[in-house]
Order: C-alpha cells, then sequence, then structure tokens
C-alpha cells in the first residue's frame, strides 16, 4: 500500500542509517499516557502488514476484542485519511497477517510466549515476521525479562516492537540521552523512539539507532495530531 508507506510514522527509519530494527532485534517506542503511543504502535503494525509481512500482537493488559476494536477505529481513520473507499482487499490482508495473543492477569511468561508461537508455526502454519508488545510495565520489568524477549527474537527470527509509558514529571535521562523508564535497559533495544507532544506539534523522535550516532536531519518526523501520519 505504497500511500501508506510514504506516511507512515516508520518513514522516520528510512532516514535514519539502518533504515530497519531488523530480525532478531528489539525496538521500543516511548511516550506519555495519552500522546497517542497506542495509535502509533498499531501504524508500525499496519506498516508491516500492509508490506504483506505477518505480525503478531502481543497484549499484556487489554482483551483481544479490545485489541480488535483499537484496530478497526485506527484503521477506519486510516482509511479515510488516505480517501480509500473500497477497503476490501487491505481487510484480507488483516485476517491473513495478523494474530493477536492476549495474557490478562498478570499471566504472561516468556515460556507461554514461546510456546503459543511456536503453535502458531507448526499447527497454524504462521510464522511471523513481527511482534508488537504493548502494556509491559517498564519501571517493574526486569532485564531478564527483555532477555528472555530478545532469545525469542533470535529463535523466531523476528523483529519486536515495545511500548513504553514515560512520565511528565520523571526527566531523567542516562549518560546517552535516554529518558525514563528505559535509561536502564537502553542497551537492549537497537532502536528507541520517542513521541512527544510540543507546542508546535507532534514529533516522532528516533533517539537510538543500533550502533551508528543519529543524523541532525534524520532525528523525527513530524506528525499530524489527529491521524498520526506524517506530514510535511
Amino acid at each position: 500500500m505504497k500511500d501508506f508507506m510514504k506516511v507512515s510514522p516508520l518513514k522516520l527509519l528510512e532516514l535514519s542509517s539502518s533504515k530497519e530494527l531488523g530480525r532478531g532485534n528489539l525496538g521500543v517506542l516511548m511516550s506519555r499516557a495519552g500522546v497517542g503511543k497506542t495509535a502509533c504502535l498499531i501504524h508500525i503494525a499496519f506498516d508491516k502488514i500492509f508490506s504483506n509481512e505477518r505480525l503478531v500482537h502481543v497484549s499484556l493488559e487489554d482483551t483481544p476484542d479490545r485489541v480488535m476494536s483499537y484496530y478497526n477505529v485506527i484503521f477506519s481513520d486510516l482509511m479515510k485519511a488516505l480517501h480509500i473507499k473500497d477497503d476490501t482487499d487491505k481487510k484480507i490482508l488483516f485476517d491473513r497477517n495478523r494474530m493477536i495473543l492476549a495474557y490478562m492477569h498478570q499471566s504472561f511468561e516468556i515460556s507461554r510466549l514461546r510456546e503459543n508461537l511456536r503453535t502458531l508455526v507448526d499447527k497454524v502454519e504462521f510464522k511471523p515476521d513481527c511482534l508488537i508488545v504493548d502494556g509491559l510495565d517498564f519501571e517493574a520489568a526486569e532485564k531478564s525479562t527483555l532477555e528472555g524477549f530478545k532469545s525469542v527474537a533470535k529463535e523466531f527470527n523476528v523483529e519486536i516492537w515495545f511500548s513504553a509509558l514515560s512520565h511528565r514529571h520523571i526527566t531523567d535521562k542516562n549518560a546517552k540521552g535516554i529518558p525514563y523508564p528505559c535509561s536502564r535497559v537502553d542497551e537492549m533495544f537497537s532502536m528507541i523512539l520517542q513521541l512527544n507532544s510540543t507546542p508546535t506539534g507532534v514529533f516522532l523522535y528516533l533517539l537510538k539507532d543500533h550502533d551508528n550516532p543519529i543524523k541532525p536531519d534524520a532525528s523525527s518526523v513530524r506528525l499530524d495530531p489527529n491521524t498520526f501520519l506524517v506530514t510535511p
């Protein structure tokens, strides 16, 4: 879907040195509550699905029905923004290329995720290219948990994107300039993005690009505050 690729938030990665997160790697999108983290994360999922890649959305706090509702609402808004009236073929892509795994009431364990992914691959013949993990509590998560996700990324040859909740009142950053709460585990991530609302608009910033220095002219894109698509 070429029209979407031109305005996808992941257009930011096209400006980077690495161009992509890459299989076997972890990436994270940071944002304060209410800025649009979920919408932006789902746009990352759209980017993968519309590229005909297979995606598994892993929710640690919402039911599958609620996750599906998020997708449907944002998808509808996207079709309107792109002036697409017949979305039949796009919906077929969703049915074919997306699965949802939900772990409610603190039932998540890396071993369960690994077992569920193995079932999808072996019994359903659904081999994912990318995982979206929404709802991980970065303030409480141990480094061992992220190491577990890293092993899953390598074992299943997927890239994994996370969402992380930051706070207005906590402005701590580490020596590399990575804000809380990812400041203590930034070495686990190959790419770190930050969504931020400013007086001049909503911007998506690239804070880490593997081991490459961030190019000043490729460090951010401006997003429409309603659609979260890239604006000129």
